[in-house]
């Protein structure tokens, strides 16, 4: 669970830089933008050596663009359209099923092609 819980905070620092990539004006909050986007890629690559890969950027994207839209509600003012709330919650139950039916076992190493 520890390493989900590396992704939920990645696709919190993702929100972070989406929203940094279109508002900042100053050179702090460029910064702030830039470190977002390295805490969010780091956690997710931490996160991808010990879960499969695939369902981890999985949830990682579809929690960041649920994120987005919510904080863009909340935080911007952008108004409340009911459809894209709609479409967010299946998402969103999409990204928990595709987690649900993951296998959590032992991480499967490559070796090459077989």
């Amino acid at each position: 669970m520890k390493e989900w819980g590396k992704i939920i905070i990645a696709a919190v620092f993702e929100v972070g830089w989406v929203i940094g990539l279109k508002h900042a004006d100053s050179a702090l909050e460029w910064l702030a933008t830039a470190a977002a986007i390295w805490a969010s890629f780091h956690l997710l690559i931490v996160a991808g050596r010990t879960l499969p890969v695939g369902t981890a950027y999985a949830v990682f994207v579809g929690l960041g663009a649920a994120g987005t839209v919510i904080a863009e509600i909340i935080l911007l003012g952008v108004p409340v359209n009911p459809a894209k709330l709609i479409l967010i919650a299946v998402l969103l139950a999409g990204v928990v099923g595709l987690k649900a039916v993951t296998d959590q076992g032992g991480k499967k190493e490559w070796h090459g092609s077989h």
